[in-house]
């Protein structure tokens, strides 16, 4: 980050944070805000250089007598040597790793750069932590609930290589996890992770940076990894995961300015992954996928699914 930003962040308790990467996205703006939201959060969009270049082509960008950039509400921070080359990678720092991007925040709302928050964050706060004395909320996932599901489903789309995603199944059931059921002490092991309402405590800390271990090991595909991290902490971690029908009653959702794709996406075969081909794999993150797993994964039966949904 800019020093500028940095200074600027320094002074942030509450925080709307979004991001943009790669141009996918300009920034929405926010509507239904407080005049005391307006002066109690900031707005923070955070972009890497292609997006910031893309804003500037397309949306008014205006600077202020510290040179720093603003559109609407948004104040830009733009990041520069992301560790990632996937875009979708990229974009899990700011998402996940909230805390430690505005580490003087006490509270942040997290919302995908697609999205147009349409409620003030102060009532989003109320109603989501501080009404029932919560610290972690989240959406759960309009049709899935097992992460077995969540993952056949991303197949299909063609969200992420099937082998590659298969893999980390077999791991994940190896170690435990099972299907999601009634017997399970949470709603869903599936989020809606577009949106997330935090109140930055040492355990919530812990469960982002946890979660954020498992993303840059694996796939990026987040909503795979979030329901074995709260699987592993046995019950230490709480949370508020809400009914998807709310999550859609605090956004505008908005199209990507183009279809995002990478050529891992559709792999049918490792071996395609060899030679000439080793340039399809991401250059830096999921090596997880390429560590020799200590185990024999062999003998792994992934559990079936029921298609719950018409995606892919």
């Amino acid at each position: 980050m800019n020093l500028v930003d940095i200074e600027y962040v320094k002074k942030c308790r509450f925080v709307v944070a979004s991001g943009t990467f790669d141009g996918y996205d300009v920034p929405h703006q926010p509507s239904n805000i407080s005049i005391r939201s307006k002066k109690l959060f900031c707005f923070l969009m955070v972009v890497d250089e292609v997006s910031l270049k893309f804003i500037k082509k397309n949306v008014t960008v205006r600077k202020d007598r510290d040179e720093r950039m603003w559109v609407g509400i948004w104040r830009l921070i733009p990041l520069k040597h992301l560790p990632y080359d996937e875009p979708r990678r990229k974009g899990k720092v700011p998402k996940i790793l909230t805390h430690r991007l505005f580490p003087e925040a006490q509270y942040s709302i997290w919302i995908d750069g697609k999205m147009e928050l349409i409620v003030d964050p102060l009532l989003i706060l109320e109603r989501y932590l501080w009404h029932d004395k919560l610290t972690y909320a989240i959406a759960q996932h309009k049709h899935h609930r097992s992460i077995y599901e969540e993952a056949d489903a991303n197949k299909r789309r063609k969200r992420y290589a099937k082998l590659l995603i298969d893999l980390l199944m077999n791991i994940y059931y190896y170690e435990g996890m099972e299907p999601w059921s009634l017997k399970k002490n949470t709603i869903s092991d599936v989020p809606e992770g577009a949106i997330i309402i935090r109140e930055h405590t040492a355990l919530s800390n812990l469960f982002n940076c946890l979660w954020f271990n498992e993303v840059n090991l694996f796939t990026p595909r987040d909503q795979l990894s979030f329901g074995y991290i709260v699987y592993r902490l046995r019950g230490l971690f709480k949370f508020f995961m809400f009914q998807n029908c709310e999550y859609n009653s605090l956004f505008v959702l908005h199209l990507h300015t183009r279809e995002h794709s990478s050529k891992v996406e559709w792999i049918k075969s490792l071996s395609e992954f060899k030679g000439n081909g080793s340039s399809m794999k991401e250059s830096r993150g999921g090596f997880g996928l390429w560590i020799p797993y200590p185990k024999n994964l062999d003998s792994v039966i992934l559990p079936p699914v029921v298609r719950r949904s018409k995606a892919g």
